[in-house]
């Protein structure tokens, strides 16, 4: 059980359980600010604008060069 939940899916992915986790980071937590940002957007939609789907559009690139 504790390897499937937590080693099995780095080692698909090619990497250790930290590296795992770095990369996870590095794409959540953007996505974290892209969230706060459109939810602040819908409040006062003349801020943030472009600020979500722009985060998004660079994580995607990202993702697809994976």
């Amino acid at each position: 059980m504790f390897r499937r939940l937590f080693l099995a899916h780095p080692q698909q992915a090619g990497e250790s359980y930290f590296q795992h986790q770095r990369t996870a980071l590095s794409f959540a937590l953007p996505l974290l600010g892209a969230g706060l940002a459109a939810a602040a957007h819908a409040l006062v939609p003349g801020i943030f604008e472009r600020t979500a789907g722009d985060m998004i559009r660079k994580l995607y690139a990202r993702l697809q060069d994976r």
